[in-house]
């Protein structure tokens, strides 16, 4: 199978970016209730980053799991998808930060502090990672400490997201299908890690 004729490096960036945007100002503005806009869009951002982080972390596993050009083509296209996502959660953020100055009433409506700790510590993660995805903080982390940055923060992010969804199991709509996505993708990474060790491992034994 061939990789798909997709922009690439920061023209993919630029195109998930705009698309992000638009997606956002056309739910605003088919929904005339400003806390209606609001929270279809924050739900629509959440779909979008959720999307864009799975192609992220599952980005090496693909690779290992379905080696062929479309999984070697998302692999080199992880730094700018990691970075739309970011992207997509910022304004996911902003969205969030205005519904609860606008309608704090209805933000903090079963709402507590301690609850929005894991999504605070996600957000710490994702502008560590996206700081640290140009070259000259790689440089200054260096390769060790730039990829346990790395890891440590898509499995914390992955944790966040997990957490998130079980949480709102009850709930219905799409977060059953989001939770079971987040399980089914840390799943196949782990499994990929056991391949990948395999691999490493078959050589030596066959000595």
């Amino acid at each position: 199978m061939k990789a798909l004729p997709l922009p690439a490096g920061w023209k993919l960036f630029h195109t998930l970016a705009a698309l992000i945007l638009l997606m956002t100002a056309l739910v605003l503005a088919t929904h005339p209730l400003g806390v209606d806009g609001l929270r279809s869009a924050i739900r629509a951002t959440a779909r979008s980053s959720f999307a864009l982080f799975l192609l992220t972390f599952l980005a090496s596993t693909l690779v290992t799991l379905l080696p062929g050009p479309p999984s070697r083509q998302l692999l080199r296209e992880r730094r700018y998808l990691g970075l739309a996502f970011a992207f997509s959660h910022t304004v996911h953020g902003v969205l969030i930060y205005l519904y609860a100055q606008r309608y704090p009433e209805l933000f903090w409506a079963g709402r507590s502090t301690l609850a929005n700790i894991p999504g605070s510590v996600g957000y710490l993660f994702i502008l560590l990672l996206s700081l640290t995805s140009f070259k000259a903080p790689m440089r200054l982390l260096g390769p060790r400490l730039w990829k346990g940055l790395h890891s440590t923060g898509t499995w914390v992010l992955a944790a966040v997201f997990c957490l998130s969804f079980y949480k709102r199991i009850p709930m219905g709509g799409w977060y059953p299908l989001a939770f079971a996505l987040i399980v089914a993708a840390i799943a196949l990474k782990l499994i990929a890690k056991q391949v990948q060790r395999a691999r490493r491992a078959a050589p030596a034994l066959s000595h």
